[in-house]
């Protein structure tokens, strides 16, 4: 039953999805992103790694980027985690996740590497669930279809572009659950694809924190910092844009593996640094719409509805804003006059 309800699913779901890399180009900025992640939000709520809707998710994404060109597939993996119950008691559990990742050759196989997260949080106790964290509801408008829309845009204006340095789209799962996707991803890579991989861009979480920070990891050689977070800063002003930087001795937490990996990283995420939080994990101003100053993990704030009525105008904004500064940042370090 389950498998004739998901493949007539999946069929509407591409057959909508189809129409929307034609239409892509000749819109404005961020416009297909936003397009996007209303799209996942809506129709793939629930993407928690190994669920129904985190497999459709996955052929869906899958499908978007074969559409526009990219050599694509599915990869599937086990992650593991520990619910814990009212009592205190720990029960292991056990899902199969599934990660999506697109490539497109250039003329050299150094590659620049665009990573997102398609999963939303998995409730890991009784105490999670009572709070409405994650579950079948959370549509993850936020927490991740931001990243997920922003991505398949400048995969999608990326497409026809020629390439100097090869791109590959990485949609992860099971980094709601301790960054497993991750590490998995890391686990696989082999040592001429680690030697290869000359930026890692992180989107993660761009609609509700106040202000949009591009990061660079630790690891990151001062020499990329410049072309990567210091030249995204240049294109923001010189549109008017809107992004800052947290600075050189506090770093986001959501580039841990690949800046311990060692890859340069450029994290791009929307938080408040200036609220005094030490993780950047507050996204904003506690208020009575956002009592704990983030929308992250709660079914109840992240999604539409709530982003819209609260934050108006803001999706629209964070995507074309997003979108206007990486659009020609990817594109000048795929095309350098010099390499990274």
């Amino acid at each position: 039953m389950f498998s004739r309800l998901r493949l007539r699913a999946l069929a509407v779901l591409l057959s909508c999805g189809a129409i929307f890399p034609l239409q892509a180009a000749s819109q404005p900025e961020g416009h297909f992103a936003e397009q996007q992640l209303r799209h996942i939000a809506t129709y793939f709520p629930g993407r928690m790694a190994g669920s129904p809707a985190e497999m459709l998710a996955a052929d869906y994404l899958q499908h978007q980027f074969s559409s526009m060109g990219y050599e694509s597939n599915k990869r599937n993996f086990n992650a593991s985690y520990q619910y814990r119950s009212q009592d205190g008691r720990l029960t292991p559990g056990n899902v199969t996740a599934t990660s999506v990742i697109a490539a497109r050759a250039g003329k050299v196989p150094q590659q620049i590497v665009i990573v997102t997260h398609t999963d939303t949080y998995l409730p890991l106790s009784d105490s999670d669930r009572q709070h409405n964290l994650g579950g079948l509801t959370l549509q993850g408008a936020d927490d991740n279809a931001s990243g997920l829309g922003v991505m398949l845009e400048l995969a999608q204006r990326l497409s026809k572009v020629p390439l100097h340095y090869s791109l590959r789209f990485v949609a992860l799962s099971g980094e709601e659950s301790g960054h497993q996707g991750e590490q998995d991803y890391l686990d696989r890579l082999k040592p001429e694809e680690k030697k290869n991989t000359l930026l890692v861009i992180s989107l993660d979480s761009l609609i509700v924190g106040d202000k949009l920070y591009f990061d660079s990891g630790s690891a990151t050689p001062k020499a990329v910092a410049r072309q990567t977070r210091d030249r995204a800063l240049a294109i923001a002003r010189q549109y008017g844009l809107a992004a800052t930087t947290s600075g050189e001795a506090r770093k986001p937490p959501a580039e841990d593996l690949f800046d311990k990996a060692g890859f340069p990283l450029l994290s791009v995420r929307a938080a408040n640094w200036d609220l005094g939080n030490k993780d950047g994990q507050q996204q904003r101003a506690a208020s009575r719409h956002f009592p704990q100053g983030t929308s992250r993990h709660q079914a109840s704030l992240d999604n539409l509805a709530w982003l819209d009525r609260w934050l108006p105008g803001r999706i629209t904004q964070r995507t074309r804003t997003t979108v206007k500064i990486l659009l020609p940042l990817i594109s000048e370090l795929a095309n350098p006059k010099s390499a990274i």
